[in-house]
């Protein structure tokens, strides 16, 4: 599991002040790549060696809500759902650790040319060791 601080900017609110939905799969993406270079990789690197993780599915449950000058933590684990397929789950909490939302994402390793082709083994290692 990892885990990220960020405070609610006001460009990230709408008119009411209120964190504009959208933003959470912004914030996904921040604990997502963190995630990754807590494990010692970074998209940069799989994509210098030709491999992408485009979204097939994205998902978000809201709770409750949260505004400008919140500070949240964004909370991120992955497990490998199939050969090719990985599943991040997100959890954003606010003060006194009130839940805020739920989310998912589901993403498929694919080429440089966008065929689909399986989790590197070093990876599925790095998610393994990361559940023991």
């Amino acid at each position: 599991m990892y885990s990220t601080n960020i405070r609610i900017r006001y460009s990230e609110t709408d008119q009411m002040r209120r964190a504009y939905y959208a933003n959470y799969f912004v914030w996904f993406e921040i604990a997502r790549t963190g995630y990754f270079r807590n494990m010692g990789l970074s998209y940069r690197k799989l994509e210098e060696k030709g491999l992408f993780l485009p979204v097939v599915h994205a998902s978000c449950d809201y709770k409750n809500k949260v505004e400008y000058d919140d500070e949240i933590k964004i909370s991120c684990i992955a497990s490998a759902e199939s050969k090719m397929k990985l599943v991040f789950r997100y959890e954003i909490t606010g003060e006194k650790d009130k839940f805020i939302a739920s989310g998912l994402t589901i993403h498929v390793f694919v080429d440089s040319e966008g065929k689909p082709v399986k989790i590197p083994e070093n990876i599925l290692d790095l998610l393994k060791n990361e559940k023991s």
